[in-house]
């Protein structure tokens, strides 16, 4: 396998990742976090659903069940929860500066 083919294979697909919405149980069945839970933070305004109108089901992009991801692992590590969501927060800020930074040049 040539280094170009093998980059292929490791490289994400950015514009499926940013269509990607999935509802509140699969996110539930992807990352092992109660749908409570899901919604608890939602409340709390750690992170947002796509879904704005009453009585409808939650949807979350891939940024959002990321933040999820992260903040779990923290939680498992022994942070409380909004240490875990204000260190994420921190994180993915400095990922998005970079980012831009990244592609102005």
């Amino acid at each position: 396998m040539s280094k170009k083919e093998s980059n292929k294979d490791l490289s994400f697909d950015f514009d499926f990742l940013d269509k990607l919405v999935v509802g509140i149980g699969e996110v539930s069945q992807i990352t092992g976090i109660p749908t409570r839970q899901i919604r608890y933070w939602e409340e709390k305004g750690i992170i947002t659903s796509l879904t704005e109108e009453e009585g409808k089901n939650r949807r979350y992009n891939y940024e959002n069940i990321k933040k999820m991801l992260l903040i779990k692992e923290m939680i498992d590590e022994g942070y409380t929860l909004d240490a875990s969501a204000e260190k994420v927060k921190k994180r993915m800020e400095m990922i998005e500066e970079t980012l831009n930074k990244l592609t102005k040049q």
